[in-house]
């Protein structure tokens, strides 16, 4: 059986409009189609590892609206447990996002609720946590936070995957306290840690990933040649998988190999989680990746 992953992490409301092109400053321009789906860097890895058939608890915060109700029901959906999460009197997040017909977008996030995460609220509800095996996070929430939860991770001997998206500074706690950091490119420029020590893996787009443990052994993994339509949420997609993989015991190869495929799959549909593997997808490729 596998171990659980714990997810700290961001949960939003995304509002995407599809246009051909972005809109020059000014300028107004007619739509092709908008949508109303649930996201959040962190919803969305924790619904991605669940559909991998893992054990899945998120730790985030809930505005008390509809919005929020609405994500707790996506949540029980998807089988993500999210008893140790908190509800606050601010509106849950949200996503403006832009999609252009090639798949490129532009994002804007309105954090609400989950700027109000504190640590020792926060640090408390994970210890209480049992079989945990993984514990996931990004940078949609305080970092400080992120940065308790990992310290008290290590001590337990749990694995640690930091997301640091949206970028920021990353604090030297943080970093000492990072098993696997996972970036896409433009993140991999704006870090300046030369002196970690951890896992790294950067992902590339449709070109696939590099992946550099901690020994120094560095891997490059092509990325599945697919039409691409939309590539919101396809980054979540990928760690969430990777972060299952890991926790049913796969090789960092080959549970970055099992996040890049799913990966593929998703940019070829709309939507962040919308698009992300079924259950049953997830598990075909899994089983795929771990013939391999």
């Amino acid at each position: 059986m596998s171990s659980k992953v714990v997810v700290v992490g961001s949960v939003n409301v995304d509002l995407s409009c599809y246009i051909d092109a972005i809109p020059l400053a000014g300028e107004t321009k007619r739509g092709l189609s908008f949508k109303v789906s649930f996201g959040g860097k962190g919803a969305n890895q924790a619904v991605m590892a669940a559909r991998c058939g893992v054990p899945v608890s998120m730790i985030t915060g809930f505005g008390r609206d509809e919005n929020g109700e609405s994500c707790k029901r996506n949540f029980e959906d998807n089988q993500v447990d999210f008893s140790s999460s908190f509800d606050f009197p601010e509106n849950t997040g949200v996503a403006h996002i832009w999609i252009e017909q090639g798949g490129e977008n532009r994002i804007v996030i309105i954090p609400g609720a989950n700027e109000r995460l504190v640590v020792d609220e926060v640090t408390e509800r994970f210890v209480n946590l049992e079989d945990v095996g993984v514990v996931l996070s990004q940078l949609e929430t305080p970092l400080e936070v992120t940065e308790s939860v990992f310290i008290a991770a290590q001590e337990r001997g749990i694995t640690t995957i930091l997301n640091p998206a949206p970028f920021r500074e990353l604090t030297r706690g943080l970093l000492e306290n990072t098993d696997w950091l996972v970036v896409n490119e433009l993140e991999y420029e704006l870090m300046r840690s030369p002196g970690f020590k951890g896992g790294l893996i950067i992902t590339l787009g449709e070109a696939g990933a590099v992946l550099q443990s901690s020994d120094g052994e560095r891997v490059e993994i092509p990325g599945r040649k697919v039409l691409s339509i939309d590539t919101v949420g396809a980054g979540d997609c990928l760690i969430g998988a990777f972060a299952a993989g890991i926790s049913l015991g796969l090789s960092p190869k080959e549970a970055l190999t099992f996040g890049l495929e799913c990966a593929a799959i998703s940019v070829t549909r709309e939507g962040a989680q919308a698009s992300f593997p079924s259950r049953e997808e997830a598990v075909r490729v899994l089983e795929i990746v771990s013939r391999s």
